[in-house]
Order: C-alpha cells, then sequence, then structure tokens
C-alpha cells in the first residue's frame, strides 16, 4: 500500500531564482506527474478527503509527483506585470523530475497547465512516456484560424470576475454548478485557491494565460502516447477544445467525460464503481498500466448508522431556500465533526443524511448521541439508526443486508432518538449504555421481525 498523500513531505528545488514545491508519493513502478496549476496548492492538495483520495487512487499505482509552478500554491509568486514565458513554467517542471531523479515520467496535466506538458513532451520526447491531458487547450483566445477560442469579450470578463470573486464559493458555484449543494468542498476548494494566488496576481495570470498561450505549432511533434480526457459541460473549456487536441496530436485517444469537471477529477470522487475512485481514475488506470483496476469485493463486519434530519421539507417551507441552506451547511459540518471525533468513516450521504460505518458499536452509539445533540442544539432534530453485521465492501462502498437493515432502523427512529437493533445492544452490553425495548417491529425487506431499542440517555 503507498504512504497516504497526506503523510508526503514537501520539498522546494530552486529554479533560477525561485523556488518551487513538490511532494512525492507512492512506490509503484512507474512515475506519474500530476501538474494542476493555478489554485493548486501541494500542501492543501490532501486536505479534503476527496481530493485525498482521488491523490490516493493515483499513487496506489504510480510513483506519484505532484508540484506548485511558480507563481502558484507554495511555491515562490509572480508580480502580476512579470509573467513568465511558457518555456519558463516548463522549466518548473523539468526540474522536479530532475530533483526526485525522474528520467521519465507519464504527465497528467489540467487546464492551463495543459499548455505546458504539452510544450514539455514536444521538446523533451525522451523524458515523457505518456502524456495525460484533462479539460485543457492548446490556446484559449479566439483567432480566425480558430474559431472555437474565447472571444476577447470574454476573455475580460473571466478576468475581471476572477478580480473581484476569485477565493470565494461564490465563484466556485459560477464556474462549477454541480457544487452548489456540497457547501464543504466549495469552502475548501476556495480556502485553497486563496491559498494558491491573490485576486489580483490571479487576475493578472488568468489574463496572460487565456490572451498569449498557443502551442498548436508543437502537437504535431508530440510522440508520447496521449490520453485527452474532457468533460461534456466544462463551462471554461468547452468540449470542442479537447476534440481540436485529439484530431491534432497524432497518438491521442479522445474520451468524454460526462459532467462538467472544471474544479478537478476529484469533483463527484464518490461515483466510482471500483476502490480507485473516479471512472476518470480508471481511464488513467487502463491507459499507463494496459488494465483496468480490478473491483476488489471483500466482506466485514461493520456498524452501520443512518441519520437524517426530521421534518426537513416543513422546515424548508418556513424557513426558505437561503436560510435553509445554512442550516443545512451547519448540520453537515457537525455530523462531520464527530465522525471524526469518534473515528467513523463517512460512507455516503442521501439529501439531509448520512451513511457511516465504526469499527466498534460503542463508537458509532456515542457518535450518534452526539450527532443528536449537536443538530438539537442548531434547531432541528435528527434521528439515527444502526446496526451491526457484515457488509460487502467494494472499494469506499458498503452493500449487503446490514446496510438495508440498519437504514430501516434508522427511518423507524423518532426525533432526537438513537434506535438500534438487539445486536448491537448486545455487543455493547457492560458497558454502561442503558436502553429502552421498544419492542418487535417488521423492517421492509426482512422476512422476521427484529425487536429493537433506543439510547435511553443520550445526556
Amino acid at each position: 500500500m503507498p504512504a497516504p498523500v497526506e503523510r508526503a513531505e514537501t520539498k522546494y528545488v530552486t529554479v533560477g531564482d525561485a523556488d518551487v514545491a513538490y511532494r512525492l508519493a507512492g512506490e509503484g513502478p512507474l512515475d506519474l506527474l500530476y501538474f494542476y496549476g493555478l489554485g493548486s496548492h501541494v500542501d492543501m492538495q490532501s486536505d479534503d478527503p476527496r481530493e485525498g483520495q482521488y491523490l490516493d487512487a493515483l499513487a496506489s499505482f504510480t510513483r506519484l509527483i505532484f508540484f506548485d509552478r511558480r507563481g502558484t500554491g507554495a511555491s515562490d509568486g509572480l508580480a502580476p506585470n512579470a509573467m513568465p514565458a511558457w518555456e519558463e513554467w516548463a522549466d518548473d517542471l523539468r526540474a522536479v523530475l530532475d530533483a526526485v531523479g525522474s528520467e521519465r515520467t507519464a504527465i497528467l496535466a489540467a487546464l492551463d497547465a495543459g499548455p505546458i506538458a504539452m510544450m514539455f513532451a514536444a521538446l523533451q520526447p525522451e523524458r515523457v512516456s505518456a502524456l495525460i491531458l484533462s479539460n485543457t487547450s492548446p490556446r484559449f483566445l479566439e483567432a480566425d484560424d480558430y474559431p472555437i477560442g474565447m472571444p476577447q469579450a470574454a476573455v475580460d470578463a473571466v478576468v475581471e470576475t476572477v478580480r473581484s470573486l476569485w477565493g470565494t464559493e461564490e465563484l466556485i458555484a459560477m464556474v462549477n454548478p454541480a457544487l452548489v449543494h456540497d457547501a464543504e468542498f466549495s469552502r475548501w476548494l476556495a480556502k485553497r485557491s486563496r491559498a494558491s494566488a491573490t485576486p489580483r496576481n490571479a487576475a493578472a495570470q488568468w489574463r496572460y494565460i487565456l490572451e498569449n498561450v498557443d502551442v498548436r505549432s508543437v502537437l504535431h511533434l508530440i510522440q508520447a502516447p496521449t490520453l485527452v480526457l474532457h468533460a461534456t459541460q466544462n463551462l471554461l473549456v468547452p468540449i470542442e477544445h479537447g476534440r481540436y487536441l485529439a484530431s491534432h496530436i497524432p497518438t491521442a485517444k479522445f474520451v468524454e467525460v460526462a459532467g462538467i469537471g472544471l474544479v478537478g477529477e476529484a469533483d463527484g470522487f464518490a461515483s466510482s464503481r471500483s476502490g480507485l475512485g473516479t471512472p476518470v481514475v480508471e481511464e488513467i488506470a487502463e491507459f499507463l498500466t494496459g488494465e483496468r483496476p480490478v473491483v476488489e469485493v471483500d466482506r466485514v463486519l461493520t456498524t452501520v448508522l443512518f441519520t437524517d434530519i426530521v421534518a426537513s421539507t416543513e422546515h424548508l417551507a418556513s424557513l426558505g431556500d437561503r436560510r435553509w441552506s445554512a442550516m443545512l451547511d451547519g448540520h453537515d459540518r457537525a455530523v462531520r465533526d464527530q465522525l471524526r471525533r469518534f473515528r467513523g468513516r463517512e460512507i455516503n450521504t442521501m439529501g439531509d443524511g448520512f451513511v457511516a460505518c465504526f469499527d466498534g458499536p460503542g463508537r458509532a452509539i456515542a457518535c450518534a448521541t452526539a450527532i443528536t445533540q449537536a443538530a438539537h442544539a442548531l434547531g432541528i432534530e435528527v434521528r439515527a439508526g444502526m446496526h451491526t453485521g457484515e457488509c460487502e465492501v467494494r472499494g469506499d462502498d458498503l452493500a449487503g443486508l446490514a446496510v438495508v437493515v440498519a437504514a430501516r432502523i434508522g427511518a423507524l427512529a423518532g426525533p432526537g432518538e438513537v434506535l438500534v437493533s438487539a445486536t448491537v445492544k448486545d455487543l455493547v452490553a457492560g458497558s454502561g449504555v442503558e436502553f429502552v425495548d421498544r419492542g418487535a417491529h417488521p423492517l421492509k425487506g426482512i422476512p422476521s421481525t427484529s425487536r429493537l431499542f433506543a439510547v435511553s440517555d443520550p445526556a
């Protein structure tokens, strides 16, 4: 198993008169350089569970190298009136590879990092084993021979928007509407943006990138096998740019990815069918190794917890969209705080509810009661149900009868109540937790009735 990305040590390499930050993770047989560009920060990349899982997935079959080019993140900044040439940014990439002793590497480059990677692959073909281009373009500005580009007026509007909204959740929602209902991830992305660059500097870089980059002349020189990944609804870089790349790079394969996909492949991580995470990671793994990752199936004894907010529709009607959204954000933070406190693992969210699992029923009970108390303090009531049983594990997902039983129990719990199966009650015997017998209940889809118990004194 690779070392988790969050434990990788940040190091620096000198490029001219600047320091460039980089990190390593994984011990796979091939090197993969992950190059994100403006908005990245190597010290924060794994702070969000979704981004951390994405990087860990890449590191599970590679030696993963990731870095901040000059002007971003932990690397030296740039004066707004002193942007480097694209060749100089390519020097950052080369210096990092030299520092880690990588003679040949695959490069995964997204958005504004894409043209830098394309240039490097064309000029240093002996050093690039494969090229993966994600939601990027050889040129962003419209031209007579590039009508799919962005008109100058649109460039001006983008730059002004970046100048006024950089580092805010509002900008995150504008460029990726799919994250409107994921306040925690949006908040983290906004924080990472602020750590990566200031609004004035980010705007200056975006103007330089959008108005000046043009590497179309080197596309035919790229010799490395190339995978072009592009989201169907990318708002800043429409899919036509990806198709252009695929048709002008001799070795390219084009893969269209469902969704918006502007903020990185970690967006939508939990939708995967395999332990590696997103379908994007599965495409990358197959492209680099020749094989799709095997979906590992395992079984484990675990305690499954379901929680949800009581009368959420009534709350929405009485509070209105904005106030209810703020209350939901507070609820989500409170639940995740308690999951971290009691070593629970978030499996999924369903509307205003959570599914989590624990390696011990005692911690699950303590977490559930803490969640109900925290919710009550926010002015809402949460009900919780749990069951301990054998579950089928597929990557980060759980399935099986134990999950179904826990869900059915959760649906029967009252406001502020933690309701458990007899199995849970028996497993914590002697722990001091007291229960009230709620009697036998039929559970939909379960052939026999189940005896249920409520935790008697959450306080």
